[in-house]
């Protein structure tokens, strides 16, 4: 059973007491689904250059495409990892990018921050946050970030509270999406990826830091 917030259970018709299942739940062993602990998978040991930490862990946008974080994660599929490489605007928390692949190399993070660009129409002057590692700081994704006016922004080292946002984002999706599913096969994982970012996370998923609405009505009604 999901942990559910007592405004969410309730607006679902639900009239019991959380309290009193959870004490129900307590005396039969059971427990909420909770989070296992995950690996990180930045790699900042490198001689690559590295930006300056513009956010700031100040996670709030006053309006779209002010704002974007990136992040990789990496999930375990039956014939082995695959790596997810996601751009989440800040002022919505809408993923606005997002790409898969077998490598964790420049490619993945180069073609999240590609989708995200077009996406919203190729804004000029965002501040594209991640952490330190090969990926961000390579040549290709900085050239990218030049090419198109986007301002590089990194967190310090071995800090994930500078990217607490991202971090959020890929517990949940481990949580609420892949960790009590059966192993799946990378095409199985694909699929099960896209239908959490597009169809649950983005447009059915409530935020508290967004006054409970999802992420797309956040961004219709600004």
């Amino acid at each position: 059973m999901r942990d559910v917030s007592k405004s969410s259970w309730r607006e679902q018709g639900n009239k019991h007491d959380v309290k009193t299942i959870n004490r129900s739940m307590g005396r039969q062993g059971l427990v909420a689904k909770a989070a296992r602990k995950f690996k990180s998978t930045t790699d900042s040991k490198h001689n690559l250059p590295v930006a300056s930490n513009l956010l700031e862990q100040n996670f709030t946008a006053d309006k779209p495409n002010q704002k974007w974080a990136g992040d990789i994660t990496y999930l375990m599929t039956s014939e082995g990892w695959l790596y997810l490489a996601v751009i989440i605007d800040l002022y919505s928390r809408s993923v606005i990018g997002w790409s898969m692949s077998t490598r964790m190399t420049s490619s993945l993070v180069c073609d999240a921050l590609q989708m995200a660009i077009w996406r919203r129409g190729r804004p000029k002057d965002v501040i594209v946050h991640s952490d330190r590692g090969s990926q961000y700081a390579s040549h290709a994704y900085r050239d990218l970030l030049s090419e198109h006016h986007l301002m590089q922004s990194m967190s310090r080292k071995g800090n994930c509270w500078d990217n607490a946002c991202l971090e959020s984002f890929c517990h949940s999706l481990k949580v609420e999406a892949i960790q009590y599913e059966p192993i799946m096969n990378r095409e199985t994982m694909r699929q099960h990826v896209f239908e959490y970012i597009e169809i649950d996370y983005n447009k059915k998923r409530r935020h508290s830091a967004l006054a409970k609405v999802s992420p797309e009505l956040t961004f219709i009604y600004q």
